[in-house]
């Protein structure tokens, strides 16, 4: 039976528990090595279909549980190389890295240096790699897959709207020509396919 007091702890003891997942899935103000650490070791747990965000500074806090939020003091284009080095590193995963259409639009007059920023983010990917779609759909995808499968943002200091860099991993092994392959092999077989 428990006294005033320990009801007491057993309601605070009971609120923790409650509240530390929220502070466990955005973390303000990770130091450079923190940060890289986080990158490091949740790589190796990730593999096809989550996602890495290094985004811009506006970009929002999640309330889904399974999307971790770092605020990293650092530009994008310095975590972007660091991230996109690491995804290449490792022989399980690999990125297909989705950019905002509107990108493309903004005017270096409005943003002087977004001229530069989109070189340096398209010299951190194989060409084919990328692809840029429109904000909202980049948007409806991560909202979908936050559902079921992990994603870690890395908000950075950056400025300029629209640069986002959003980077669904896949499987490191298996290229999209042996999927298509094997995907027709089952279609000849009469088998349904699931949906990717």
């Amino acid at each position: 039976m428990y006294t005033g007091c320990g009801k007491v702890r057993a309601c605070i003891f009971g609120l923790a528990l409650l509240v530390l997942p929220c502070f466990a899935q955005a973390q303000a103000g990770v130091s450079s090595n923190e940060w890289r650490n986080v990158v490091h070791n949740r790589l190796p747990l990730y593999g096809d279909r989550n996602w890495i965000v290094v985004s811009d500074s506006a970009f929002p806090v999640y309330s889904e549980p399974g999307i971790e939020t770092i605020v990293v003091d650092e530009d994008l284009p310095k975590v972007l190389e660091y991230v996109a080095n690491a995804i290449s590193s490792s022989p399980h995963v690999r990125a297909t890295v989705f950019l905002d259409k509107e990108l493309q639009f903004v005017d270096e007059r409005d943003y002087p240096g977004v001229s530069q920023l989109r070189k340096q983010i398209a010299g951190d990917f194989v060409n084919n790699q990328v692809s840029s779609i429109p904000h909202a759909e980049v948007l409806q995808r991560i909202n979908e897959a936050g559902k079921t499968f992990r994603i870690l943002f890395i908000k950075t200091t950056e400025r300029i709207p629209y640069s986002s860099v959003y980077m669904r991993l896949d499987c490191g092994y298996l290229t999209d020509a042996v999927q298509r392959k094997i995907e027709n092999a089952m279609l000849a077989a009469g088998e349904s396919q699931p949906k990717r």
